[in-house]
Formats: C-alpha cells, sequence, structure tokens
C-alpha cells in the first residue's frame, strides 16, 4: 500500500464559538472588506487553542490576547452556532462588489464564499462525517499535534497542559456524536470501529513510556529561563497528565467504542447509506476543488493511467537492457538536508526563486515512528515562515529515488516552498481557514511527479518510476470512486486491482477497508495532480510561444490554495510572462 504523505496542516471547522459582534455596514470599500476579513479571522482563530497556535506563533500581534484555552466544541448548539456564522459571513461576502475589489480581494472573496456555500451544503451530512476514522481521526492526531506544539513561551507551556486536560471532555462530546451516528444506522463498519479500540489500547499501554513524555521532556530541557525548579515542576505535571487524564482518556473512549460494535449497518462505500452517494459528491469536491462530474474525474482518472502504463511500457520496450540497468539505478547517498539544497538548485529551472527561509529537518523519532506517516510537514505559522520543519523516517534508504521525491513532495519544490510562496504573495491570513486539499496535495503531488527529472540517474529509468508511480497512485483514485461512488464491493476492487498485476488479496482488503474508513482521501493528491496538468496544457495552448514555465508556476502560487474553476477564472491576470 502507498504511503501516505502527511502534511499536518489543521483543518477549520468552525465547530466552536460565537458569532462575530459588530455588524459591517456601508460603504462597502476595499479598506472596510480587510476589515471584516481581519475581524473574521481573529474571531475564529482564537476559538480552538491549537488551531490558533499552529497558525500564528504570535498571536498577541494582531490583539489575540485574552482568549480561552479550549480543544473546541464538538456539541451540537456549537455546530448549529458554527452555521449561523457562516451564513453570516456568506452573506456579508455577497454584498461587496468584486468591481470595487482588488485582484487579491477578489480572489479571497470567491475563495472564501464558495468555502462557505459547500460547506452549508453539506450541513444536512452531518452525521456522515467521522470524526474517529482509523487513520486520520481526532484521537490518532491528537497526539501527533500535540507532540509538533512549539513552546515559544512559558504561556504556551501553560496553553498546553491545560489542553491535555480536556481531552476527557472533548472526547465525551465525540462519544455523544457517534452514538447519533449509531441511532441513525450510520456508525462505522466493525472493522473500523475495532481499528479506533485497539488504538486506544495501545495509548494506554504505552502510558508509562509514552511519547508525550519523551518529547515534552525534551523541550522543556531546551526551552530558556526556567529555573530547574521549574523546570521539574513542568515536567512533573505533564507526565501525572499523561499517565492519569489522557490515559483516562483514551481508556473511556475505547470503551464506549467497543459498546457501539455491531452498530454499523454497512461495512462498504458510502453509496450504501441512504444518502451517502449525494454526501460523497459534495466530498469530493472538499477534498478536491474540482467542479466536474464524477464520470468525468472517473475518466481522467483512466485515460491518465492507460496514458502513463502506455508511456512507460514504450520506453523499456525501446531499451533492450532497461531491466539490468533499472536494477542499479541508484543515487549517491546524501542527508537530508543536502538533497533539498540540490532540490533548491535544480528546480530553479522550472520554478521561482523562494524567499529566504529557514527548516529544520528531523528524524522521526522511534518511540512515535509507529503513529505516524513516514514523512510529513508542519506548516510554518502564518507570521514566522521560518519556522518550517520536515520529518522524515530514519529507515529511508537515501540511495533510492523514494527517497529523493518523498523530499520534493514535503520541501522542495512541495510543501514547504509552497507555503513560503503562498505568505510571501501576501495573501489574506482569512484565506488559511478553508481547505483545499486538491491545491496542496494535488500541487505536492504535481512537483513530486516532476522532481523525477532533476534526480540524478538515467533520464529513461526516472521516466518509467515517474509514470509508474502516477499510475499507482490512479488506482487508489479510481478505488475510491468506485468503492465510495460505484459500490464496488471487496471482490470488485480484488479484480480490479488484479487487473493490473496486484494480486495480494491481504494486501488489497487492507487497501479497501483503509478508503471506506477515509473517503475521498486519495483524491485530493490525484485529481489534485491532474488539475494542475489540465492548467498546464490550457496554458501552453493558450500562450504558445509565450508559455514559460516559471512565469505559470509563479502565477498558480501567487493565486495561492483554492478551487481550481477560480484559479482558472483568474490565471490570465496573474500569469506574467
Amino acid at each position: 500500500m502507498r504511503k501516505k504523505f502527511l502534511s499536518i496542516i489543521i483543518l477549520f471547522l468552525f465547530l466552536c464559538g460565537c458569532s462575530l459582534t459588530e455588524s459591517f455596514i456601508s460603504p462597502r470599500t476595499p479598506a472596510s472588506f480587510d476589515k471584516f476579513l481581519e475581524k473574521m479571522f481573529c474571531q475564529e482563530i482564537a476559538e480552538n487553542t491549537i488551531n490558533l497556535h499552529f497558525t500564528l506563533a504570535h498571536p498577541s500581534n494582531l490583539g489575540i490576547t485574552n482568549y480561552e484555552v479550549t480543544l473546541g466544541d464538538f456539541s451540537n448548539s456549537a455546530k448549529t452556532d458554527s452555521n449561523a456564522r457562516m451564513e453570516n459571513y456568506l452573506a456579508t461576502l455577497q454584498q461587496f462588489s468584486k468591481t470595487d475589489l482588488s485582484l487579491e480581494q477578489q480572489v479571497s472573496c470567491e475563495v472564501l464564499s464558495d468555502y462557505f456555500k459547500h460547506q452549508l451544503a453539506m450541513v444536512p451530512f452531518t452525521l456522515y462525517e467521522e470524526p474517529l476514522s482509523p487513520s486520520g481521526g481526532i484521537h490518532a492526531q491528537l497526539p501527533l499535534l500535540f507532540e509538533e506544539y512549539v513552546f515559544y513561551d512559558e504561556g504556551d507551556i501553560k496553553d498546553y497542559l491545560q489542553l491535555l486536560a480536556q481531552v476527557d471532555d472533548y472526547f465525551t462530546q465525540i462519544i455523544d456524536f457517534e452514538k447519533h451516528k449509531a441511532a441513525a444506522g450510520l456508525f462505522m463498519p466493525d472493522y473500523a470501529c475495532q481499528s479506533v479500540i485497539d488504538q486506544c489500547k495501545d495509548f494506554v499501554a504505552a502510558a508509562d513510556e509514552h511519547f508525550l513524555i519523551k518529547t515534552f521532556n525534551s523541550r522543556i530541557d531546551n526551552f530558556p529561563d526556567l529555573s530547574q525548579e521549574e523546570q521539574e515542576a513542568y515536567i512533573y505535571q505533564n507526565e501525572q497528565l499523561v499517565k492519569i487524564e489522557l490515559v483516562k482518556a483514551y481508556q473511556y473512549l475505547g470503551s464506549e467504542m467497543s459498546k457501539l460494535l455491531g452498530c454499523g449497518t454497512n461495512e462498504q462505500g458510502l453509496c450504501y447509506f441512504p444518502d451517502g452517494k449525494n454526501y460523497y459528491e459534495h466530498l469530493v469536491y472538499y477534498y478536491t476543488g474540482c467542479s466536474d462530474d464524477i464520470a468525468d474525474i472517473q475518466q481522467a482518472i483512466s485515460e491518465q493511467r492507460e496514458e502513463d502504463l502506455s508511456a512507460a511500457s514504450e520506453v523499456i520496450y525501446e531499451n533492450n537492457d532497461f531491466w539490468d540497468s533499472y536494477d542499479k539505478a541508484l543515487l549517491k547517498p546524501k542527508d537530508p538536508i543536502a538533497t533539498l539544497e540540490e532540490l533548491q538548485r535544480d528546480m530553479l529551472l522550472d520554478f521561482p526563486a523562494a524567499p529566504y527561509t529557514t527548516y529544520t529537518i528531523n528524524l522521526i523519532d522511534e518511540c512515535i515512528a509507529d503513529y505516524v506517516a513516514p514523512a510529513y510537514y508542519i506548516t510554518a505559522p502564518l507570521d514566522d515562515y521560518s519556522r518550517n520543519s520536515i520529518h522524515i523516517s530514519a529507515d529511508y534508504d537515501t540511495t533510492s529515488l523514494d527517497y529523493f521525491t518523498t523530499l520534493a513532495h514535503e520541501g522542495f519544490p512541495g510543501h514547504l516552498y509552497q507555503t513560503v510562496m503562498s505568505y510571501a504573495a501576501g495573501q489574506n491570513p482569512a484565506r488559511c481557514l478553508t481547505n483545499c486539499g486538491g491545491y496542496v496535495e494535488g500541487w505536492a503531488t504535481y512537483v513530486e511527479m516532476l522532481s523525477y527529472q532533476y534526480a540524478d540517474i538515467d533520464p529513461n529509468i526516472a521516466y518509467v518510476m515517474q509514470k509508474d508511480q502516477s499510475a499507482m497512485l490512479s488506482l487508489y483514485a479510481s478505488t475510491d470512486l468506485g468503492i465510495h461512488y460505484d459500490g464496488w464491493t471487496l471482490d470488485d476492487t480484488i479484480t480490479f486491482w488484479k487487473n493490473y498485476g496486484i494480486d495480494n488479496d491481504s494486501v488489497i482488503k487492507q487497501i479497501y477497508e483503509y478508503i471506506v474508513g477515509e473517503p475521498g482521501n486519495y483524491l485530493q493528491y490525484y485529481v489534485g495532480y491532474l488539475e494542475f496538468l489540465d492548467l498546464k496544457e490550457m496554458a501552453m495552448e493558450k500562450y504558445g510561444t509565450n508559455f514559460n514555465e516559471i512565469a505559470f508556476h509563479q502565477a498558480l502560487l501567487d493565486i495561492g490554495s483554492a478551487p481550481f474553476h477560480i484559479i482558472e477564472k483568474y490565471f490570465d491576470e496573474f500569469y506574467l510572462y
């Protein structure tokens, strides 16, 4: 099963807090538009302390000081308030005339309006959402977010410890939601439920030497201006919270999920639920930012796969000694820093140079290796894009092309580069309240594919490996659509994969169950990638000899994360060749 490359990017779900207390009155000017977005951003970002912390290193610079330390609110009343706020936001945005706004403001207005409109369209499907999916669920992500919680000042340490103490109450709200799902006949399959239960047991079993104790101690040891007594007090408090409060929270979650075993009515795709197909259509747009019909998306994936496989076969056929050379295709071993420096140099043939920034490379500690992807990028805060962090498994073979392209995906010209360039472009902070996974993961996949040509190996081998990787990703994307839209059973999925030479039934079963539990996830990678290919084809046809690769990428980065129909609409105004 292909590795899932993760960027830990906080998603803003608007599940907490109250609405704006002031209405914005005429005149609706560019200045009042900026004021509205700033007020909305500060209001929403302060309602969830984890979102706040990962988004702003210094929230006080925006006047965010006396905020409540909270994990948020998952209650029905909070969701009702959330929907009302989104309706108000959307109504306000629609009162601005785009002709009076700057180009950047027009894009922000359309991106935010589109986001709120589609979030409101998904309100009837609230019980179809799954906060405890086995891989990306809250229970799995919270420990990782706690592990990555940076201590900029002593106040952050205190906030962190308060958040640890709130997990039990937060899980209580989530279990209440899961009970409502069960009562509506929308609860997860038993195999997914059992996976959540097992993860809770693993957390409890590891409590005495948990990575949240080890990583916290390391951060405190390196924190300046704390006395020995203060360090020891914080270390003791964290240890007690992890061993007692967090253990209690995960015991509770596992126990309550055990009681819900057998409540699931569907062990297959979303389309087997009453309104599941309709919900999935909304989910596909949410994940991909692609407004095409499902049938058109399926056809595009299939056509790209056949094109890639045909192109790879042609190169192999024309090179009699291809497989002998393939087996010997290794890179010179380099550490991650050296590899990223090489990528930064080579990418300048196709991409604009990034502003100077710093980053750290961290080998994933063995104490958390079982809980995380083999590589991931931690998004820098908006107000300090020098704080970039890439984590990569110590088990990677540094001579493999997979290692090289993984660093391209996470670093340059992937997630790290895209993040820094979007910040440098001056995009309005309020746009980070939206989630455009198709752009973010699609970009990283798109540049990962381009990075094969930068590797110091036989170009024919790099070409075939890139086509093979694209084809493999397309199999996951087709399977996602097949399971959740067309109703593929496990047997259907096995047959599909065997048509492409993959006949390990056990592995295919794992793929099937993963995709049942994470609908739409693989689509943001592959459909997003295809959308970038389509944009390039459009630009090349339109501009002909005036097409410039660097200018093309600059335009995409300047527009920033957005649904692709919005990118296409504004592309010409950003393309400066």
